[in-house]
């Protein structure tokens, strides 16, 4: 069977600040807000080195979805996990997972959770 997928498009994390979040992925995870709209309710941040786009907004009511504060698994690449969360902690981040190393066949893979201001986790890795 021929793959259906293709690549990630975008991930989506309900939030519930939009000027926080937007603090947050921008100044502390240094991500770049794709077109800066600091009126509208949601924000769009590129991923370097993918095409794939991190939209974040508030959920609406009758929206499906998981509830803010309740994301986890995704995993960001990232050189140095370590020099990282010490970044990140500056900056006023969370690490909710104190980075870990764990061996994978000959390499070693240097893992660590953050979170965002509602909760949501995601997982700074890198192989070694």
């Amino acid at each position: 069977m021929a793959a259906l997928i293709e690549g990630l498009q975008a991930v989506t994390l309900h939030v519930t600040d939009i000027p926080r979040a937007r603090e947050f992925y921008a100044n502390v995870l240094g991500l770049e807000e794709e077109t800066p709209q600091p009126h509208v309710p949601r924000a769009v941040f590129k991923i370097p080195g993918t095409s794939t786009k991190l939209l974040i907004h508030v959920q609406g009511g009758t929206e499906g979805g998981r509830e803010p504060g309740t994301v986890s698994g995704i995993f960001f690449h990232c050189p140095d996990p370590l020099a990282a969360c010490v970044q990140i902690q500056r900056h006023g981040g969370r690490i909710v997972g104190e980075p870990w190393t764990m061996k994978r066949g000959e390499s070693k893979v240097v893992r660590a959770v953050i979170a965002d201001p509602d909760g949501n986790e995601m997982i700074l890795s890198s192989e070694l």
